[in-house]
């Protein structure tokens, strides 16, 4: 389903600033969906979505609502084996609560190394001595995507 604005609409350029509502999903459902909430607001080019999907918004009028397919890889590269990487126990203490216990399937948030953000991995196994490998890759990487939008406001 796509749905366009008049032609006299603001188009989405790099480097626009958008509100919008989108949703991401997989093979197994949805990963983000802003549709039932508030809109998001990001600047094309800041890195805040994929370059595959922001390429997709290229040229489109303020109030269209369409829905991409993206194949498996493009949206987020293909799985990386080597971001899968065990952490030691004393490390987590350390960034963390030290009485932390992890499960499979937990989503941890880590600093950068420069503390200025954060990125994610999602625990894989844990070990007796405390270690726990973790999953950095993007939990869509290698997937094909689904990715719906909304544009409500191009400036």
């Amino acid at each position: 389903m796509t749905s366009t604005a008049s032609s006299s609409a603001p188009t989405v350029q790099p480097g626009s600033f958008l509100t919008l509502h989108y949703r991401l999903a997989g093979p197994s459902g949805d990963v983000i969906n802003t549709f039932g909430d508030k809109p998001a607001t990001l600047s094309l080019g800041a890195g805040e979505l994929s370059p595959a999907m922001e390429q997709r918004l290229i040229g489109l009028p303020e109030g269209t609502r369409t829905t991409f397919e993206l194949p498996a890889g493009e949206a987020f590269g293909d799985r990386n084996p080597e971001m899968q990487q065990w952490v030691a126990g004393r490390l987590l203490a350390e960034l963390g609560d030290p009485d932390e216990r992890y499960a499979m399937g937990d989503v941890v948030q880590f600093p950068t190394p420069d503390g200025t953000g954060s990125y994610a991995g999602v625990v894989l196994e844990v070990r007796e001595d405390g270690a726990v490998r973790f999953d950095f890759n993007h939990p869509l990487a290698g997937q094909p995507v689904t990715f719906e939008v909304q544009l409500i406001g191009v400036l």
